[in-house]
């Protein structure tokens, strides 16, 4: 009896923590949506964080694209080939980057190396003190620390999913024409007949969303770090975790939803 009261009570007190974090992290979002629209507008510091979460996150999105496709383009080639439809390679390639591949691949290495880097930064400042001494400065901790690096996400992800296509197509049309010998008209003429405008629109507008939840949740649990430098690397992985976790989730749901409206 003392095992089954201390496992409900463990239960219940898992469940009302988990409740008071989704509330805490609600706050959180209205406050840096109140201080994002509130002067003073550090401009410099969103060019900074827009200089870091995109420019330097260039290469890996590229990497990773380039291979994303090349492995697509094979995938689909080795079992199109039984059914000798070698014309529809190109666009399903083009369209799955599109729709799906381009904004969630670029929003898990973004969650992976810029998510962390927030939660880091954030929190290291936290644990040092130096988040108490901008506020004892008069500067609002959430205007200077959290609205640029949200904002720099939001921007910076459309643009990444939109280079992550580009690159991602690029890599599956060398595949496909250089070495697997299909004819370079073939690969890309059925494109025009399947490819819309939305299709791009719907990946960069993923893009924008998910650029917003990394942001929030990256420098939420920088701001949530607390107990030195174990806190840090604690906040700094949940922060990676949940950042991939919601980007899975949401994506599902936006699929749905952008279905509907485009």
């Amino acid at each position: 009896m003392v095992y089954i009261k201390n496992w409900i009570e463990q239960l219940g007190q898992s469940i009302i923590d988990s409740i008071t974090g989704l509330g805490d992290f609600t706050q959180y979002m209205f406050i840096t949506a109140f201080w994002a629209i509130k002067p003073p507008f550090r401009w410099k510091l969103l060019w900074d964080q827009m200089y870091f979460i995109g420019n330097k996150s260039l290469f890996i999105v590229s990497l990773t694209a380039g291979f994303t496709g090349m492995v697509f383009a094979l995938q689909i080639y080795l079992g199109f080939t039984f059914m000798n439809i070698d014309s529809l390679i190109g666009p399903l390639v083009l369209i799955s980057l599109a729709k799906e591949l381009a904004p969630v691949f670029t929003g898990l290495v973004v969650a992976g190396r810029c998510g962390a880097a927030m939660a880091a930064q954030i929190g290291t400042m936290k644990v040092t003190e130096q988040v108490d001494a901008l506020e004892v400065m008069g500067i609002n901790s959430y205007q200077y620390l959290s609205v640029p690096r949200i904002l720099a996400a939001m921007l910076s992800m459309p643009l990444l999913t939109g280079i992550f296509l580009f690159v991602g197509y690029l890599g599956s049309w060398l595949i496909g024409v250089k070495v697997l010998g299909i004819d370079a008209v073939i690969y890309t003429m059925k494109v025009g007949d399947f490819m819309k405008l939305s299709m791009i629109a719907e990946g960069l507008i993923k893009g924008f969303v998910f650029g917003y939840l990394i942001g929030v949740i990256g420098t939420y649990h920088g701001f949530k770090v607390s107990g030195g430098a174990e806190g840090v690397g604690r906040g700094t992985n949940m922060a990676v975790v949940w950042g991939m976790i919601i980007v899975l989730i949401v994506d599902f749901f936006l699929t749905n939803f952008l279905a509907k409206i485009l």
